[in-house]
């Protein structure tokens, strides 16, 4: 996960100079403590048995709030940025070596020899068809995913522990029903751990009773090791591509208007049209994400028009000062 702390050194085109006012917002790392929980995210190493609507339960219940939520095995908790990550995640799956890792134990129906399953196994990486199994509660409709590498790291007699990358929404457990198909022999998964979650790994890792034990701690007057396991949000969004706005700016775009060239203050280089870009003020914090509408050097130059087009806001209207007015949705300032 990237910090905040290095959007200066990211975005070095400067278009304006600008300074920030204190009395509005903060950096990330400055939050109070319950707006640090409210918008942050901790990653859990969730045990096997209970299922993820009862780990969210859990952590909602250990860190006193209303609402988390969660992606799945490697469960990020934070309310609002889960559906960016897991869209950046899917759009970057061919720029990043994958989006989600797994390790699990394929057990085959009968012993083959280990170069036929390396062999078959291979054939199985790039573009594959799949359609949900009958527990999912996604509809059952065949569809592409694409599998980065499957890696044989042990076989022992019929037990095959192996490491798959793959894009988001790929099962795992007809993976392995299918790779015994075609071996002829037929298997099954009988073990699952997800080790990756694009940008989330298993150094980032938190086990509930830790999380318990920090929130125990903060409650008797040290909340240091809660800061430590939450992080802000913002380190989460670093491999996105981003732009730093004038104070003057930031309501507005809370309010969902368009960030137009007068707004901007600093550009990270290398922005084409259509790349998802994140917003933020000058004091580090996620205003929003959007969509570009031109590139960074056209965005330098320009004077006026649409730089990128506000698709979810994550901070919430009124922490800044309103120095806008609306037309047609696009402010100006």
């Amino acid at each position: 996960m990237m910090k905040s702390d290095n959007l200066l050194e990211r975005c070095k085109l400067e278009k304006a100079p600008a300074v920030t006012d204190p009395r509005y917002g903060c950096a990330p790392e400055a939050r109070s403590i319950r707006e640090h929980i409210e918008r942050g995210v901790v990653v859990i190493d969730k045990p096997a048995g209970p299922t993820s609507h009862e780990v969210v339960a859990w952590v909602k219940g250990i860190v006193k709030i209303n609402k988390a939520a969660h992606t799945g095995t490697l469960d990020p908790k934070v309310t609002g940025v889960l559906p960016v990550l897991l869209g950046a995640a899917r759009k970057l799956a061919d720029t990043f070596v994958s989006d989600k890792e797994y390790v699990c134990v394929m057990k085959l129906h009968r012993e083959v020899d280990e170069d036929e399953l390396r062999e078959i196994s291979e054939e199985f990486v790039g573009k594959i068809y799949q359609r949900p199994p009958l527990k999912s509660a996604v509809k059952k409709r065949i569809r592409i995913r694409t599998v980065h590498y499957i890696e044989i790291n042990e076989v022992e007699g019929k037990n095959v522990l192996m490491k798959v990358g793959c894009e988001a929404g790929t099962y795992i457990r007809m993976l392995c029903h299918h790779i015994g198909l075609a071996l002829g022999v037929g298997a099954h998964m009988s073990q699952l751990r997800r080790t990756k979650s694009f940008p989330f790994d298993e150094d980032n890792l938190t086990k509930l009773q830790d999380l318990k034990d920090a929130y125990v701690f903060y409650e008797e007057g040290d909340e240091s090791l809660l800061r430590k396991l939450v992080v802000p949000m913002e380190y989460t969004l670093g491999h996105l591509p981003c732009i730093i706005v004038k104070d003057s700016a930031v309501d507005a775009i809370c309010h969902g208007a368009y960030l137009t060239a007068p707004g901007i203050s600093r550009i990270e280089e290398g922005i084409n049209i259509g790349n998802r870009v994140i917003i933020y003020t000058l004091k580090g914090e996620a205003v929003s994400i959007g969509e570009a509408k031109m590139n960074s050097k056209d965005m330098l130059r320009a004077e006026k028009g649409i730089c990128v087009e506000t698709e979810k806001v994550f901070m919430k209207t009124g922490t800044y000062m309103k120095r806008w007015r609306r037309r047609a949705e696009v402010a100006e300032w």
